[in-house]
């Protein structure tokens, strides 16, 4: 596996992670056992960058993690968030106050079941709470050993600024795919200019990419997808029109259309890791051998201008789902 080093401070982890903010495919009853063997799988091939949050599942989902890691905590990185959880009846909720920094943190640590978050994001910005006093928190954490990087999430260039100027951040995940490429008008500039890393979460356009998603009827009744735009009818006929290049291009190397997908992201700079997500190991395997597929300099330009910003239809969240993405 390919390594890549987040930012200007330190942070090496594998060039493609596993994300795992997707609860979308249901196992049954043994659903934890399957995830479990697929981050373990992902750790035989390479995969240190486990990405978790205590709003996956509850929390359970930072357990499974430290089941997954069991007897193999050397040289993971562990990877968590805080401050984003859902409100009773819809809706979300942000949580970015100072005297909760530490809370959410020792809880975490006890389901991770390790010393040390190697990585500790803010999920979201809590727009109630200046970003100078929830980071002057974080990095106290790093002071006591209890966390070893801070990154951010949906945060804006002027955000990365102010929080910057308190304290370093290692690494900023926000969604960025062929599909979605909002940040690279001015959040991805800013992250360079400011040596931090980043993190792409939903590379795969959440499947839009991948071909597999034909119709609705390809989504599970509780997939969470169904609420999104993108997908609505309408929107989501226009969007599948869009794979014809990508395809085309996939059949040339052989590969699926997701390898080729991730591919474009790794050529957009070695400070960009994605993690896409997935709970079956056949497409860990396939996600994972995109680091070895290299796009030609045409390919990539050809996939920039077939989903050049902007072309896809329909917006990322619905309406008010978040209040504080780019902020």
């Amino acid at each position: 596996m390919k390594t890549r080093t987040l930012g200007s401070h330190g942070l090496q982890v594998s060039a493609i992670g596993l994300g795992m903010g997707s609860t979308t495919t249901n196992f049954g009853e043994n659903d934890g056992e399957v995830q479990v063997e697929t981050m373990r799988r992902a750790l035989d091939l390479g995969v240190n960058f486990l990405d978790s949050s205590d709003a996956y599942q509850k929390g359970r989902h930072e357990q499974l993690i430290a089941e997954a890691i069991r007897g193999r905590r050397h040289g993971v990185v562990v990877v968590s968030k805080f401050g984003n959880f859902d409100l009773p009846g819809g809706g979300k909720g942000y949580n970015g106050r100072p005297d909760y920094v530490p809370q959410a943190c020792d809880k975490s640590l006890k389901q991770l079941g390790v010393d040390t978050i190697d990585l500790y994001y803010l999920h979201r910005i809590d727009p109630e709470v200046p970003v100078e006093e929830t980071w002057g928190a974080m990095a106290r954490l790093v002071e006591q050993g209890k966390v070893r990087f801070l990154g951010l999430c949906e945060a804006g260039a002027d955000t990365l600024r102010r929080a910057s100027a308190v304290h370093p951040v290692a690494a900023l995940q926000t969604e960025y795919s062929l599909w979605e490429r909002h940040v690279e008008r001015e959040i991805l500039p800013a992250c360079r200019e400011l040596g931090i890393g980043f993190v792409p979460y939903s590379p795969l356009g959440r499947g839009l990419l991948t071909g597999r998603v034909r119709s609705l009827d390809d989504i599970a009744p509780n997939d969470r997808r169904r609420i999104h735009p993108r997908f609505h009818a309408g929107n989501l006929e226009k969007n599948l029109e869009l794979l014809a290049p990508l395809q085309r291009i996939a059949a040339r190397f052989g590969a699926t259309t997701a390898q080729v997908a991730l591919a474009w992201l790794l050529a957009q700079g070695e400070d960009i890791v994605p993690i896409p997500g997935t709970k079956q190991q056949k497409y860990l395997e396939q996600n994972v051998a995109a680091v070895d597929l290299v796009l030609t300099p045409a390919d990539v330009a050809e996939l920039s201008e077939a989903f050049r910003p902007g072309v896809g239809a329909g917006e990322r969240y619905p309406a008010g789902y978040f209040k504080t993405l780019g902020g």
